[in-house]
C-alpha cells in the first residue's frame, strides 16, 4: 500500500469548520455527506499521523478505520484494542467538544481492550 500523503492542517481545519455548527448543536441539519466524510477521514488520518502505530484501531463507520499508537502490532481478525463511535461523536472528540470519558459514559463511544483509552491522550486534535 502506498503511503498516505500527510494531512494538511488547513484542509483539516476547513473540513471541521464546514461541519462545526452541527457539532456545536447550532443547527439540527446534518452536513452534506461529502463534508462529513472529509472531516471524519481527515481527522482520523491526523490521529494516525500524530500517534503512529498499530496497537489501537479507531473505527468511525461508515467512513474510516485507522490504526494508531505504538505497541504490539495487530494483523488478523478482530483487534484487541478498538475504539468505535459514530461520526458526530468522533468529530466532537477530535475538536474537544466532548471528552473521551464522557463520550464513553454516555454510550456514544465503545472502547475495548486495555489500550483503547490511550487515544484520550491525543485528543483534541484541533481545538476551536
Amino acid at each position: 500500500m502506498a503511503p498516505r500523503r500527510p494531512v494538511d492542517p488547513a484542509e483539516l481545519r476547513a473540513a471541521l469548520l464546514r461541519v462545526g455548527p452541527w457539532l456545536r448543536a447550532e443547527t439540527d441539519d446534518a452536513p452534506a455527506r461529502t463534508d462529513l466524510a472529509a472531516a471524519v477521514r481527515l481527522s482520523a488520518r491526523a490521529l494516525e499521523q500524530v500517534a503512529p502505530g498499530s496497537s489501537v484501531e479507531v473505527r468511525v463507520p461508515p467512513f474510516v478505520a485507522v490504526q494508531c499508537i505504538e505497541g504490539p502490532r495487530h494483523t488478523r481478525g478482530t483487534p484487541p484494542n478498538v475504539v468505535e463511535t459514530d461520526p458526530r461523536t468522533w468529530l466532537r472528540l477530535a475538536t474537544g467538544l466532548v471528552g473521551f470519558a464522557d463520550a464513553a459514559a454516555e454510550g456514544s463511544l465503545d472502547a475495548s481492550g486495555s489500550r483503547a483509552g490511550e487515544i484520550a491522550h491525543w485528543m483534541p486534535l484541533l481545538r476551536w
